[in-house]
C-alpha cells in the first residue's frame, strides 16, 4: 500500500482521537486509486464557525495530493462525521474521474499506434 501522510489542523474545535481514527479509515478506502511507488500527502483542516451556534456548522477542508496531482474537497455539515463522509465521497468521485481520464488517454494512445503499424495493409 502507498504510504499517507496526514497533517491535521483545527480551527476554533477540539479534534479528539475518535474524529482522526474515523478519518484515517476513510482516507484509508482511497488507496485503491493510488499506486504502490506513489507518495500521497493528504492536509485536513476542522473548522467551526463562530459565528453561528447551531445548523450546519462544522466544515473540513481536505487537500489529498498524489504525486503532485492535488484533489481539493471540503463540505460542511451539522457534525464533524456527516462531514467526513461528504468529504471522502467528493474525493472518491474525483479520483475516480481522474482514473478514467487516464485510462483512457492511455487507449487512445494504443489505439492511435495500432493504427500506425496497420497502414501497410488494405484496411
Amino acid at each position: 500500500m502507498a504510504y499517507t501522510t496526514i497533517n491535521y489542523k483545527a480551527t476554533n474545535a477540539e479534534v479528539d482521537g475518535s474524529l482522526k481514527d474515523i478519518l484515517e479509515k476513510k482516507i484509508e478506502t482511497l488507496e485503491k486509486f493510488v499506486n504502490d511507488s506513489e507518495e500521497v500527502l493528504c492536509e485536513v483542516t476542522f473548522e467551526k464557525l463562530a459565528s453561528q451556534q447551531q445548523g450546519s456548522i462544522y466544515t473540513i477542508d481536505v487537500n489529498y495530493s498524489v504525486n503532485g496531482n492535488l484533489f481539493h474537497a471540503k463540505a460542511t455539515c451539522d457534525s464533524f462525521e456527516q462531514s467526513i463522509d461528504e468529504v471522502r465521497d467528493q474525493l472518491d468521485k474525483e479520483l475516480r474521474r481522474a482514473n478514467k481520464k487516464q485510462e483512457s488517454l492511455a487507449k487512445r494512445g494504443g489505439r492511435r499506434l495500432k493504427n500506425l503499424l496497420r497502414f501497410g495493409r488494405g484496411d
